[in-house]
């Protein structure tokens, strides 16, 4: 009788593993076709669902997509301050503002690499201004990040939060090629 039950149960477990992958494909989620528009939307065809194309460019460069995914990779609650930048001395473009909870960040994105060491090469880094001027920034201390064609000035009194934005953007813009 000890080995009819093996049996049993051997066959019974193969049975429920046959019913769990006989499941069709087309049923799961990542698989099904969008639905058939109306005729009255202009087309009749199915539409299958593929990977929506990368807004952000993978050129080497900085874009604002790239700079506001990388810092939310980093844990990072990015919200775009809406106000109009002011246009800050030292600098020949107006900053992108983000609030990064208590911190915040300008970001000057540049064409290129070149015209933002022009604009650099200028500065006292220190006080992230001209040179012989008195710092812009209030009673904060900048802290100045440069990557590609990014310049970023932080602007925090917690140092933990600073590393955080300083790893993020120095670890570079997305390369040709990267999947992310």
């Amino acid at each position: 009788m000890p080995t009819k039950l093996i049996v049993v149960v051997i066959s019974t477990c193969v049975a429920i593993a046959a019913a769990c992958n006989s499941s069709p494909r087309a049923s799961t989620p990542d698989t099904v076709a969008a639905p058939v528009a109306s005729p009255t939307q202009g087309s009749t065809s199915s539409v299958s669902q593929t990977p929506a194309a990368e807004p952000c460019p993978h050129d080497g460069k900085w874009a604002l997509c790239s700079i506001e995914r990388r810092l939310k990779q980093s844990g990072f609650v990015v919200r775009k301050v809406d106000s109009v930048a002011v246009s800050r001395a030292g600098f020949s473009i107006k900053p992108a503002v983000y609030s990064l909870g208590q911190s915040r960040l300008e970001v000057f994105l540049y064409a290129d690499s070149a015209s933002m060491m022009n604009d650099v090469a200028k500065l006292d880094t220190v006080v992230v201004g001209p040179r012989g001027t008195p710092t812009q920034w209030g009673d904060v201390p900048p802290v100045l990040v440069r990557s590609a064609n990014l310049v970023g000035v932080i602007l925090s009194l917690n140092p933990r939060q600073v590393e955080r934005a300083i790893l993020a953007l120095t670890a570079g813009p997305p390369q040709p090629g990267s999947p992310r």
